[in-house]
């Protein structure tokens, strides 16, 4: 396939082909406007330099008009086309994206593979090098930017040595790169490896040595005089056999602070992972939470960061699992800058082989904590070379909403979700209802079928794919559900781990009371009796069995609805070959839970269904 032709699935709209030589995002925005429009009906465009990221759409003289910043025109020219294809009238007035950083974070490895990537090899690198198809590139900013996303950070956060290279031998080759994104408005971003100088003859990566400062400012001066519009660094520190400053005896504050000092004459911004615990716990302790880790490391550190460090913390105290709680920390820093991150790339939850829409999850977290506790909103990205991007097209989906999301965290799911049918499909209105509804469904179908109930890590050790309930429970990173034969679940109540305490007093409250404690996150929060009876009447037992009986009968009920719709071709064949998958694996998942907790518990289905077929 040439890679011209390669369609963003919500800009299929746009057929013309984008040219070589674009050098701004307003001139992007009047070929795409220029392309679209018919002659007479063409916008006006005003380009006023002080709005920024933001624009205006009003009516003047019986013609629509478009005053927008630097990039604010062509965010608002996409939100014009984007009104014309759904068939919608155009919405006047002033629109801005609510945070300013909305950072698509790619685990990329420079030999072409992707961790964590379900979509095909690396889009961007190849073989040791930086390499890409200008076309592709070229249509992966047409998709970003009609996404509203701002920030690309290029490379993987566990950064392997030949990444050092980008900003080293092939510093010239990441200014290339950066110079195809640039008229899409997308900044590059790049990871580092805290060590780095360590290995490039400085003898220390102390944050607190002279030469190792030295080092960085001059790093940096040499980037930002080949990329000036360069957006900074990510950091995964002192995280999962990661080096950092606790190496040298220094505050995770002092080693950010450091490298955000050597970038801040420039404007660029550090984002460091509070992805930070023990990664070598014993399974035997049973005191030992991983879930309190983040916060009892960073809530000390509150204030002690520079202003251009954005520390970025995971929606949940693990590891964006089916379903976790909202994560303490983001709930616990008002004197630091907070990023909340996500994960596009379905690591366990489905890779994007299985259907899992994240927009009822984000509804939730910012329900929780309320939009003005972080500052930036960043994803772990599902790009890849697949000729669809995203693996599965209905992923794609996850993709558009971060983006809307992070332009407003207001954001009904729903609504954002039939946005992209439309954009992506124009179905008939029942059609749309039927893919709308599965979609914004799929999630609870997806925990029904897996970890229900705030069960997690019940998975396949290293692939992440597929059940096994004791995979992670006897290994070393604090993935444990504490399952025997008359109770599930591990206690984080003050008379267990006393996680519960890291809560605002209102969700404490909520959390530490099993009466009270949502059903889907109450085996996180207790360890319960499997006779144990809910609100419904049903036993814990009856319940972790319906459930996992009742995903499998969903995950049908979504496949025929789904099969049934008039999609392009090259997209029915993905999804039918992705929902025989998802099937599959719907049924293993019900036999094996249903099979493990009945082979612990000796309890019977009541309803007298066999337990595995």
């Amino acid at each position: 396939m040439n890679a011209a032709s390669y369609s963003p699935a919500w800009l299929r709209a746009l057929t013309a082909p984008l040219p070589e030589g674009l050098a701004s995002p307003l001139e992007t925005a009047r070929f795409e406007l220029n392309a679209f429009y018919p002659a007479d009906q063409m916008p006006e465009i005003c380009f006023r330099e002080e709005m920024g990221d933001s624009y205006r759409i009003e009516r003047a003289d019986g013609r629509l008009r478009l005053s927008g910043g630097k990039t604010g025109v062509l965010y608002g020219a996409y939100a014009l086309i984007f009104t014309s294809v759904c068939g919608t009238s155009v919405r006047l007035g002033s629109s801005a994206p609510y945070y300013p950083l909305r950072v698509l974070s790619c685990w990329d490895n420079m030999d072409g593979s992707v961790e964590r990537g379900y979509s095909g090899n690396s889009l961007w690198f190849e073989g040791g090098h930086v390499r890409y198809d200008p076309a592709r590139i070229r249509q992966l900013g047409r998709m970003l930017a009609g996404a509203g996303i701002n920030v690309l950070c290029v490379n993987n956060v566990n950064v392997h040595y030949p990444a050092q290279e980008l900003i080293a031998s092939q510093l010239n080759e990441t200014a290339a790169l950066a110079a195809e994104l640039r008229p899409f408005g997308v900044r590059l971003m790049l990871s580092v490896d805290f060590s780095m100088p360590l290995s490039q003859g400085v003898g220390t990566a102390d944050p607190l040595d002279e030469n190792v400062q030295r080092w960085w400012r001059e790093r940096a001066k040499r980037i930002w005089e080949a990329v000036p519009d360069f957006a900074g660094f990510m950091v995964k520190a002192d995280s999962e056999h990661r080096p950092g400053p606790n190496a040298y005896g220094r505050t995770h504050a002092e080693g950010a602070n450091m490298l955000a000092r050597a970038i801040a004459p420039y404007g660029g911004k550090l984002i460091w992972r509070a992805f930070v615990y023990d990664c070598m716990q014993d399974w035997r302790d049973t005191l030992t939470d991983r879930a309190k880790a983040a916060f009892e490391i960073y809530k000390p550190l509150d204030g002690r960061f520079d202003d251009n460090v954005i520390l970025q913390v995971k929606h949940g105290p693990f590891d964006f699992q089916v379903r976790e709680p909202v994560s303490p920390l983001l709930l616990s820093m008002p004197r630091t800058h907070l990023a909340l991150e996500v994960q596009l790339a379905q690591e366990y939850t489905g890779q994007q082989k299985d259907i899992y829409a994240m927009l009822p999850l984000w509804r939730e977290i910012f329900d929780t904590v309320g939009k003005d506790k972080v500052e930036a909103f960043t994803a772990v990205s599902n790009l890849g070379r697949d000729a669809n991007w995203t693996g599965h097209p209905f992923a794609a989906l996850n993709l558009f909403a971060f983006g809307a999301f992070g332009w407003d965290p207001d954001s009904d799911p729903e609504r954002v979700t039939r946005l992209w049918a439309r954009l992506t499909y124009g179905l008939k209105p029942a059609e749309e209802d039927t893919l709308v509804s599965w979609l914004l469904r799929s999630r609870s179908i997806y925990e029904k079928c897996t970890s229900n109930l705030g069960l997690g890590w019940m998975v396949t050790p290293n692939t992440h794919y597929g059940p096994n309930p004791w995979g992670y429970e006897f290994q070393s990173w604090g993935t444990y559900n504490r399952a025997d034969r008359n109770a599930v679940g591990v206690d984080r109540t003050k008379t267990g781990t006393n996680y519960v305490s890291q809560y605002p007093e209102e969700l404490k409250r909520l959390y530490e009371d099993p009466r009270s404690c949502p059903e889907n996150l109450l085996l996180f929060f207790h360890r319960l009796r499997y006779d144990c009876v809910m609100a419904d009447g049903r036993t814990l037992i009856q319940r972790l069995y319906d459930d996992h009986f009742d995903g499998f009968m969903e995950t049908e009920e979504m496949a025929r609805a789904l099969l049934s719709l008039p999609l392009p071709q090259e997209d029915m064949e993905q999804v039918e070959d992705r929902m025989r998958l998802q099937l599959e694996n719907a049924r293993e998942w019900r036999d094996v839970t249903n099979t493990f907790f009945h082979r612990l518990s000796g309890v019977e289905d009541a309803r007298g269904r066999k337990i595995y077929e």
